[in-house]
């Protein structure tokens, strides 16, 4: 499916690496000025090297999402450089310890939740009135099956990303009025560093690539979306309604 996304600006979180990479790489071959946010300045320039190359353009933004001074002082300088934000791509998140509940530290979970959940939070707080001047303003939070399955020994992601999906159905109901449409996505198994991390014996080869992963999230930033409030799974390259029990 092909989305025309000229002229308009999107913020990607989590884009030095994986699929935030990606998903910033295809926004800026469909048009979108993109506005890339990571720690790792490295990562963040090879980035904007792939998009002049595939002939986009970027703003670079290093900073740590535990910063939550900067999350607000980001949303100040995209009004004054561009007035407003048409896309949000929230999907930086850190996967914490495989560990029992009672073996984990209590620094560990709180990093989890912090840049889980309130930078998202945070996020949301920052750009929803930027979001709010477009006119058509997309948001897409990067979700997990770990929120549903609650699999032994994954107590802190399984419980970020359960309630970054709360924030996210609940944004989106708060927004139903508006032309502001909220999403979120579960990737699936993807070959990523946190994937990795979760599960090192497994071989990457037999995982999809993030970089179809960000071409099957890339259709609900488009201007004709119609859902809010649903979450979606990525499976076989493409994007699935899941339905959430009433």
């Amino acid at each position: 499916m092909s989305v025309n996304l000229k002229d308009k600006i999107a913020l990607v979180t989590g884009a030095s690496r994986g699929i935030g990479y990606f998903t910033a790489l295809e926004l800026a071959k469909a048009g979108a000025h993109v506005i890339a946010c990571a720690r790792t300045v490295g990562g963040l320039e090879e980035l904007d090297d792939a998009i002049q190359a595939a002939g986009g353009s970027a703003t670079l933004v290093p900073f740590d999402l535990a910063d939550m001074n900067a999350i607000d002082a980001l949303g100040a300088s995209i009004f004054e450089r561009w007035g407003k934000l048409d896309i949000l791509v929230a999907n930086a998140g850190v996967l914490g310890v495989i560990s029992p509940i009672g073996h984990v530290e209590a620094k560990v979970f709180e990093k989890v939740m912090t840049i889980n959940v309130t930078a998202t939070w945070r996020l949301i707080r920052s750009v929803e009135p930027l979001l709010m001047r477009s006119e058509a303003g997309r948001a897409v939070i990067l979700s997990s099956a770990a929120a549903h399955r609650c699999r032994p020994f994954w107590g802190p992601y399984s419980a970020s990303k359960a309630a970054v999906e709360a924030l996210a159905r609940t944004w989106a109901g708060e927004a139903e009025n508006t032309p502001l449409r909220v999403t979120s996505v579960d990737p699936g198994a993807t070959r990523t560093a946190m994937r990795a991390q979760a599960m090192p014996g497994e071989d990457p080869d037999t995982l999809p690539h993030p970089r179809a992963v960000a071409q099957a999230i890339l259709p609900l930033v488009g201007p004709d979306v119609t859902e809010t409030g649903k979450l979606f799974v990525v499976r076989e390259n493409k994007l699935v309604d899941y339905r959430m029990p009433e």
